[in-house]
């Protein structure tokens, strides 16, 4: 007999094996998982009385809290379809997603309670406004309706399809209004099985949650977690001293951060880096990390860092950079050039291609630039409520990523840029990426981003936009000659602009276009 392919599985699996281990910390409140999954059922039973139903959207607003923990198993189970928003958003923004995805019900915590009070009158469809934390008038109490919902055993999940959807995942939006990407069941179940494949854990592992729960489901570590009965310690603002500080107090050895978070992270009070827990397994992703910041994070405080590659519309893994034992002779320099390649495909996430403009392969030489495209388990069902942009990167059956990639000899995949953040200078193509892991490796710079601005010889021609480390000085014209002595002269930047941080998405990725277009957060 098959069934559906959905994380509910590893919930019950979970609960039957696990009940009485630690589940969840979320400061002083500790949950087994027998108590953590009974919340999560009445919670279920709580919004099948507020009139949701199989197909519903609930969205939530919050930071990483267990209760935002508790709706990736209580909403689906449900058959209704989890809509987790950015909670880094402005009203308006809330708006517009929430009226898009159609919710029914929207759950925040209590830092969001004004934003969304100040556009109640926009939100025709939604019948119930649920606090999480900090209830007042107008708001139905999470904690009472926990309390007051009947439990006598496990919910009865509702008859789902592993077509069915899971969530809808809304991009940055970055040039256009956010689409809505349509995770299903199954999409969810082959990313975190592929993921324990080659990234494994086990009941043991205490996972910090320093990735935004919303931000693709987690890269499904809210259900990766809880498939082998570790343990989730909730964090709620990613800030280098709370993070050392939770290191210790829990002895984590888990964690998952875009490489600017982990650029933060390793350039955390000095005292807090020197003691701090060496051997904790990083997954890295959400933008390619430069090899200097690896090498950093490695040597100095003695993290394994684990490099994966995904989008959200991937749900969201693709590939890894797996290690290989031929690797292991090579120095720690060499082996971080290896590992900031995004690698090869998982096994059950589908298949990767580089292909040119022609849809032809390019070839395996490290040079020749082309666009990964895939397809497979892992691709969504497509934009919710928007099937002309769906058609636009879903081709042939290919999803197009607008990922401009070469490929090694060793069938490496590595991310040159964005297609549309290539720098083209004289007719030469310049990757961004590349020039900012040269300057990295500069002892001054903690964070650098490269974008093509105009020039009136050569087009377009790179400018770093640079954040400098505490206490350090650097030059622009020094600067450019680093890059010059370490690149062809065509790829150093010709301008620098110092400023106090740059313009970043919740998950820690720069927004280029904000530089582009002259939005650069100045020097103080």
């Amino acid at each position: 007999m098959e069934l559906p392919l959905t994380p509910l599985e590893f919930a019950r699996r979970t609960r039957k094996l696990y009940a009485n281990r630690e589940a969840v910390v979320d400061g002083d409140l500790r949950l087994t998982y027998e108590q953590f999954f009974e919340r999560c059922d009445r919670w279920s039973t709580a919004l099948r009385a507020l009139g949701v139903k199989q197909g519903d959207r609930v969205a939530y607003i919050a930071p990483n809290t267990h209760a935002m923990l508790e709706s990736f198993y209580s909403v689906p189970q449900l058959g209704a379809v989890l809509v987790p928003l950015n909670y880094r958003l402005i009203a308006g923004d809330f708006a517009y997603l929430i009226n898009h995805s159609g919710a029914r019900v929207v759950c925040a915590h209590s830092d969001y309670l004004e934003a969304v009070d100040s556009i109640r009158g926009e939100l025709p469809n939604v019948t119930s406004f649920v606090a999480l934390e900090g209830a007042r008038d107008g708001w139905l109490d999470y904690e009472t309706l926990l309390a007051s919902a009947s439990f006598d055993g496990p919910f009865e999940p509702a008859q789902i399809e592993e077509t069915d959807l899971l969530t809808i995942n809304y991009t940055s939006g970055t040039t256009s209004r956010p689409k809505g990407v349509m995770i299903t069941h199954r999409n969810a179940y082959i990313n975190v099985v592929g993921t324990l494949i080659h990234h494994p854990m086990t009941m043991a592992d205490r996972y910090l949650w320093t990735l935004p729960m919303f931000h693709a489901n987690g890269w499904t570590f809210v259900w990766t977690v809880t498939a082998v009965g570790g343990t989730h310690i909730c964090l709620r603002k990613v800030e280098p001293t709370a993070v050392f500080e939770k290191i210790e107090q829990e002895s984590i050895t888990m964690l998952c951060a875009a490489p600017t978070v982990l650029i933060g992270i390793a350039n955390g009070p000095e005292e807090l880096r020197r003691n701090v827990r060496r051997g904790l397994r990083i997954v890295t992703a959400g933008a390619p990390p430069a090899a200097a910041t690896i090498e950093r994070v490695e040597g100095e405080l003695g993290w394994v860092i684990t490099h994966a590659y995904g989008l959200t519309e991937t749900s969201p893994f693709i590939t890894i950079c797996e290690s290989r034992p031929e690797d292991e002779a090579l120095s720690c320099a060499d082996k971080s050039v290896i590992k900031a390649c995004q690698g090869v495909e998982l096994l059950t996430s589908g298949e990767l291609r580089v292909v040119d403009e022609a849809g032809n392969d390019v070839p395996r030489d490290g040079q020749s630039l082309g666009e990964i495209v895939v397809r497979g388990n892992a691709v969504m069902k497509g934009y919710y409520n928007d099937p002309e942009a769906t058609s636009r990167v879903v081709r042939d059956g290919w999803f197009y990523t607008g990922d401009a990639a070469v490929v090694h000899e060793s069938g490496y995949a590595e991310i040159r840029d964005r297609l549309k953040d290539v720098i083209i200078s004289g007719g030469e193509n310049i990757s961004s990426v590349e020039v900012e892991g040269v300057l990295l490796r500069h002892p001054a710079v903690q964070e650098v981003a490269i974008v093509g601005l105009p020039h009136e010889r050569w087009g377009e021609a790179p400018h770093a936009f640079v954040v400098l480390k505490s206490g350090a000085a650097a030059t622009g014209d020094e600067l450019c000659e680093f890059a010059r002595d370490r690149l062809a002269h065509f790829k150093a930047p010709h301008g620098v602009t110092f400023v106090a941080e740059l313009p970043k998405t919740a998950t820690g990725k720069v927004q280029k276009y904000v530089l582009r277009g002259g939005g650069a957060i100045a020097k103080q």
